[in-house]
């Protein structure tokens, strides 16, 4: 739970981040599963992140931005809330924090959650 706070500090602001960066925290996160419970290397991440009851990087950003923007939503200083109430124009390319909980989940979020 320690590693989780400093790899996922301000979350819901660069959850928006670039996929590769993404990637490599959850490969930290995924070798600390692994030798957290010394599971033999044919044994799937997935599997890992269900037995161990424990979200993929992407979901636990998802959950914490969604966490956020309905904190931010009823926060009494009305420059946050008019902050949380823009409206992403679609054509636009700059990627905003709200757009993550919009995004489809990646393969390995979508494994452990199908099964």
């Amino acid at each position: 739970m320690c590693i989780r706070t400093v790899m996922t500090y301000a979350s819901p602001v660069f959850a928006h981040a670039a996929p590769k960066a993404l990637h490599r925290l959850q490969v930290i996160q995924n070798k600390f599963c692994r030798a957290a419970t010394d599971a033999h290397w044919c044994v799937r991440n997935s599997i890992l992140h269900r037995d161990l009851e424990l979200p993929t990087i992407s979901k636990y950003m998802k959950d914490a931005s969604k966490r956020f923007f309905d904190i931010a939503g009823s926060h009494p200083n009305a420059l946050l809330r008019a902050a949380v109430d823009y409206q992403p124009h679609p054509t636009h390319l700059i990627r905003r924090p709200r757009n993550v909980l919009t995004d489809p989940p990646d393969a390995l979020t979508a494994a452990v959650e199908s099964q």
